[in-house]
């Protein structure tokens, strides 16, 4: 099990530096490294949004949320992400007409609203790509100490330093290269895994009625802890997909505006039925004879219940997925990184830029390696940036749109919301407190200052975005 635990890295590692090393003509300056802008057609993109989105927690809190609230959990689940990616097709090109030379939100919100909204949005990208780095190299380094006697640290390390070598090297153009390579492996593994472990167990009308035994709410839509379920994770997806760089990078370099409403169409669609796949093995993992650890659901079902070889290719999925993820992400902090030390150092080269932004995600990764070598959990630390994200998302969505409200406006909203939602935030036990309360009063208390501030301030030109702020077109 080791080797496919190794090669899958090695191998996507050493072809992704070979391509931007055949290819690095195209990275020319900051701006192609940072965005590839303009050069993505429908398919392509599709592959790398989809790649993107897709890490390992879909084999691991899809499963779990089937084990304890059914359908209505990993369905809800499902839709909500699909949720977070549809939203794009909207704001995407809106983006791109108002800002058709920058490269990240933090830049579009300092350009719009000024310093403070600007910090509140530049450290709420940043802290949360940094905890989902480190949620994926946990995940997959849990999930590998189950089928391998492989060190936390050393899965973890050779996956981090794996991604960051080819991912520094060729910045964007590496990772979506490696990107659309993996959806096409990760797709068909899917479905051989999910059939295979299936047949295993019966057929689907035995999985059910195994799976309604054990729990016979399993199917019911009436549950409101389901409900719940979905209804915070709604709020959660779709405000954190919101400052998640990855996609407003991956927004500038498809082709056109049309490219990008398909792109992010397909991949929402597309990872809808992956989804419910992924859940559907929660369901599965119900009607073994063993007592079943949620979050390792899947695990335990295919070690337990189907060939040797099915965990192989469970295996592949996983390494293909948190690679594709976890480049993404380092992609993202490296573009935020630039920008804001080439607007902050502009005596800076091109090339002393890109290497000060590479050092700096470079200590990033490595903090996150440490994390995720304890094996501890970051699930709290998520919920954070997401308390964080709900509160930041109704102003700067309304800055992409909403002309009189100011900066101060907003941060002040954005502020108000994190405290608002702070009153009823759990407690790291998770003994007090309540997640959809504390994020419906992040989200509602700044809409409501936005609905209130926006006729007071005064009317902002768009038409200046692109003339005044060129972005790094260097």
């Amino acid at each position: 099990m080791t080797f496919w635990i190794i090669a899958p890295v090695v191998m996507f590692t050493i072809i992704a530096v070979m391509y931007v090393y055949q290819h690095r003509s195209k990275v020319q300056d900051v701006d192609s490294f940072l965005t590839a802008r303009g050069t993505l057609t429908s398919l392509v993109a599709m592959g790398t949004i989809l790649a993107s989105e897709m890490g390992s927690w879909i084999l691991f809190s899809l499963p779990e949320a089937a084990t304890w609230g059914g359908v209505l959990a990993f369905g809800g689940y499902a839709l909500a992400q699909a949720c977070g990616i549809f939203i794009f097709i909207w704001i995407g090109p809106r983006l791109r007409e108002i800002f058709p030379w920058g490269s990240t939100l933090p830049e579009f919100v300092y350009h719009r609203f000024g310093s403070q909204m600007h910090l509140l949005t530049l450290f709420t990208t940043v802290f949360y790509l940094s905890v989902f780095i480190a949620a994926e190299l946990t995940g997959i380094a849990l999930a590998i100490n189950l089928v391998s006697d492989l060190p936390l640290g050393l899965v973890a390390l050779l996956i981090g330093g794996g991604t960051l070598i080819y991912t520094t090297y060729g910045g964007i153009h590496g990772t979506i290269f490696t990107d659309a390579i993996q959806a096409a492996i990760f797709i068909p593994l899917m479905f051989i895994a999910f059939f295979t472990s299936s047949q295993s167990l019966g057929g689907f009308e035995v999985i059910m009625e195994k799976a309604q035994r054990v729990n016979p709410h399993i199917f019911s839509l009436s549950h409101w802890e389901g409900w719940e379920f979905f209804l915070t994770l709604l709020i959660a997806v779709i405000a954190s997909n919101f400052f998640n760089q990855a996609y407003w990078t991956r927004s500038y370099a498809c082709k056109d505006n049309s490219t990008v409403r398909k792109s992010f169409l397909g991949a929402g669609l597309i990872m809808l039925p992956l989804m419910l796949m992924s859940g559907f093995f929660g369901l599965m993992a119900l009607t073994i004879d063993r007592k079943v650890i949620p979050s390792a659901a899947l695990f335990e079902l295919v070690l337990y219940a189907t060939p040797s070889w099915v965990m192989v290719v469970v295996i592949v999925m996983l390494m293909l997925l948190v690679m594709s993820t976890v480049d993404t992400l380092i992609n993202a902090i490296v573009s935020v990184i630039t920008v804001e030390m080439g607007r902050r150092k502009r005596e800076l080269t091109p090339q002393g830029l890109v290497a000060k932004a590479r050092l700096i995600t470079a200590l990033i990764c490595a903090l996150a390696v440490i994390v995720s070598s304890r094996g501890y959990s970051v699930l709290y630390l998520f919920f954070l940036a997401d308390l964080v994200c709900a509160a930041a998302f109704v102003p700067t969505l309304a800055g992409l749109f909403v002309e009189r409200l100011s900066g101060k406006a907003a941060a002040l909203a954005t502020i108000l919301g994190i405290m608002a939602g702070a009153i009823l935030f759990p407690d790291p036990l998770f003994t007090r407190g309540n997640l959809l309360y504390s994020f419906a009063l992040a989200l509602a208390v700044p809409l409501l200052l936005t609905i209130v501030f926006n006729p007071l301030g005064k009317p902002f030109d768009y038409g200046k975005l692109s003339k005044e702020a060129p972005g790094l077109k260097i």
